[in-house]
């Protein structure tokens, strides 16, 4: 495990507005990537597509992978994240493994348990995450030497596609298709191989259930228990339009009394409708909350005419949050789907225009 970055992540972003990455997905688009060019040489027998599992690219498609970062450490990214928002066990096996459901029968906790002693899907997410991990520790550690400024690899940590809150069948309202502890053990095995690969920090990111987030954050805190040491945890929400998270719709009050145990560096949101709809909802956590705030929203809602896919461009992008910046909303900026390096690059600017929010706890 890496030093704990906490001391020095609390000083950059009590200092200055920092910058995190922007969508992987959306820029993957640029690179013109086939089914082949995902499976490479080593899933070329897959028996199903792989070309929208964007995290497989960390190990058939490093190169892209790796100039992806440093385009948005050049653009001005002071935290990347790995390519990991889909590698766990659970998720990977959406991709690897027969749906019970087609031959009539169901996902259900005997058929996941399955899956998290699946020993090749299993070495397939380690593999993810820890190549995913190298790759961005190697373009973060190059521009860190070559600029003079210090940049941080954030292990990405997403939601899954399985909700521990709603039931799938209306017809049986007390049945989940897995455990809270499949879960938790799913998220811990993504962690420990985040960690070994040489993330600074953790990011819980696009929270629409809070009891899946729930499950990652006991598993960083059993992970951090058992090696008697820890890094910076960032955890970020997925709001919808009436202000909760969106399949679990706790609302914002209710989230950060949930989560704040664990005491993050920094709490926010991402994702979303854009920028337009946060704006309330960043404005109530900066409010909220004691610590430091973040905020990475999509460019807006999915436009398929427009270059990106997604409405808002790069001004457009920075013109919103730089708003946000001058309200004293934020610690941390960036953006999700539909964010380029051009888009990082516009809000770096803007961002250089504005101090960063003082919590309540730098105040006191």
């Amino acid at each position: 495990m890496r030093p704990d970055a906490t001391p020095e992540l609390r000083k950059l972003l009590a200092n200055r507005i920092a910058l995190l990455d922007g969508a992987m997905g959306t820029t993957i688009r640029d690179y013109g990537i086939d089914e082949a060019g995902a499976r490479g040489a080593r899933f070329a027998e897959a028996p199903k597509d792989l070309l929208n599992n964007g995290d497989i690219l960390s190990l058939t498609q490093p190169q892209t992978i790796a100039d992806i970062h440093r385009r948005f450490l050049e653009a001005g990214s002071d935290i990347i994240e790995t390519n990991t928002f889909s590698a766990t066990t659970l998720s990977q096996s959406e991709f690897f493994v027969e749906d019970p459901r087609e031959r009539g029968g169901r996902k259900d906790p005997e058929f996941f348990q399955g899956i998290l002693e699946n020993k090749s899907i299993r070495t397939i997410t380690e593999d993810l995450n820890l190549e995913s991990a190298r790759l961005a520790r190697e373009e973060a550690d190059r521009l860190s030497e070559k600029s003079g400024i210090r940049r941080y690899v954030a292990g990405a940590i997403g939601p899954l596609t399985l909700s521990l809150t709603n039931a799938p069948d209306h017809d049986d309202p007390s049945f989940r298709p897995v455990t809270f502890d499949q879960v938790r053990e799913s998220y811990l095995h993504q962690i420990g191989a985040l960690v070994e690969g040489g993330c600074d920090l953790l990011l819980v990111e696009t929270i629409f259930d809070s009891l899946n987030a729930k499950a990652a954050l006991v598993a960083i805190q059993e992970f951090f228990e058992a090696e008697g040491a820890s890094l910076p945890v960032i955890v970020s929400a997925a709001i919808g339009s009436g202000g909760a998270t969106l399949i679990s719709a706790q609302r914002l009050a209710a989230f950060w009394i949930a989560i704040q145990h664990v005491n993050p560096l920094a709490v926010g949101m991402n994702c979303c409708e854009g920028p337009e709809v946060l704006r309330p909802f960043v404005a109530e956590l900066a409010e909220l909350t004691d610590t430091f705030t973040s905020c990475y929203p999509n460019a807006g809602l999915p436009n398929p005419l427009a270059p990106t896919g997604f409405d808002l461009g790069p001004r457009d992008m920075a013109a919103y949050l730089g708003e946000f910046a001058a309200a004293q909303f934020l610690n941390l900026a960036g953006g999700c789907c539909g964010n380029t390096p051009e888009h990082i690059a516009a809000i770096a600017e803007e961002m250089k225009k504005h101090p960063p929010r003082q919590p309540r706890a730098l105040a006191a």
